[in-house]
């Protein structure tokens, strides 16, 4: 198959619901007009754009291609890059370390032993952040607006997953715990009313003293010129046992739920427009550049 009937194969032609900007010529597009929507990226672009130009589908979203005429690039990033780069970087450096003391027996004691806990645990988080971007790209409609692997400034520590949608900005974190997510609450009454995040019979509450850090660093980002748009927290669990109805829950205004009811919140409806949604992005992805 051609790159040109790949993808007319992902494309769309649909009455827009939000008005947008065509990805290739970069006029206005508005609500109710018919386009052509194209899945890979999703955004959209003119019936009349030719379909030659498309890009092909790629790991990750890319929010605009650049035009003399059109509106800026923003480069929406490789999920789980990072992690992938600082475990690779550590294997390296273990390797080196052991060829270098067993210049004779450094292959076969590395062939009969494994990463320790410490390395793989990269390598796992970046699994995990590309399962939960993948699924997001799957699920989430034409509104939404994905940036992955985003460095927070002046530290070492980034975010794994900022989604901009109608209803409002979500930082994502994505979590590969196995075991039954639940919410249990004690007290009330006669003591003070506590809550606790578990998973899998462990005590995993601490998840969110990290993920109101991330929620607030990107609720000062936008806090001059984007002061009322609410910005949430979603610990987004991939390998967990969750049930087959119900299941998802809120804990201290964090939502905890798995890749594809994530999705469905964020195709809510809401009261930002396209326009303010591109803003937004354009915006986070200037303040939280790619790790």
């Amino acid at each position: 198959m051609s790159d040109t009937d790949a993808g007319a194969a992902t494309d769309k032609t649909m009455r827009l619901r939000y008005a947008g900007p065509c990805r290739l010529c970069g006029a206005q597009l508005t609500a109710g007009e018919v386009a052509v929507y194209e899945r890979p990226t999703k955004t959209v672009r003119c019936v009349s754009c030719p379909q030659s130009e498309v890009t092909s589908p790629g790991p990750s979203k890319v929010a605009d291609v650049p035009t003399p005429s059109g509106p800026p690039v923003i480069e929406s990033g490789v999920a789980g890059a990072s992690a992938q780069r600082e475990h690779a970087r550590r294997a390296a450096k273990r390797e080196d370390r052991i060829r270098a003391a067993h210049p004779k027996l450094g292959g076969l004691m590395l062939a009969l032993s494994g990463d320790p806990q410490t390395t793989r645990v990269w390598s796992t988080g970046a699994v995990g952040e590309q399962i939960v971007a993948r699924s997001l790209d799957k699920w989430a409609n034409e509104h939404v607006r994905m940036l992955h692997d985003r460095r927070i400034p002046r530290t070492k520590a980034n975010i794994d997953h900022i989604a901009v949608a109608p209803s409002g900005v979500y930082v994502i974190d994505a979590k590969r715990y196995k075991g039954w997510p639940d919410l249990r609450i004690q007290g009330g009454i006669l003591r003070p009313r506590t809550t606790t995040l578990v998973v899998g019979g462990r005590d995993c509450t601490k998840l969110l003293d990290g993920m109101h850090k991330q929620v607030d660093l990107v609720r000062s980002a936008l806090d001059q010129s984007h002061p009322d748009v609410p910005v949430r927290g979603m610990l987004c669990f991939v390998d967990a046992d969750w049930p087959l109805i119900g299941g998802a829950f809120s804990i201290d205004h964090v939502d905890v739920l798995w890749p594809k009811k994530a999705a469905q919140l964020l195709n809510n409806d809401g009261p930002l427009s396209s326009d303010q949604v591109f803003a937004l992005h354009q915006h986070l992805a200037a303040t939280f550049p790619v790790a």
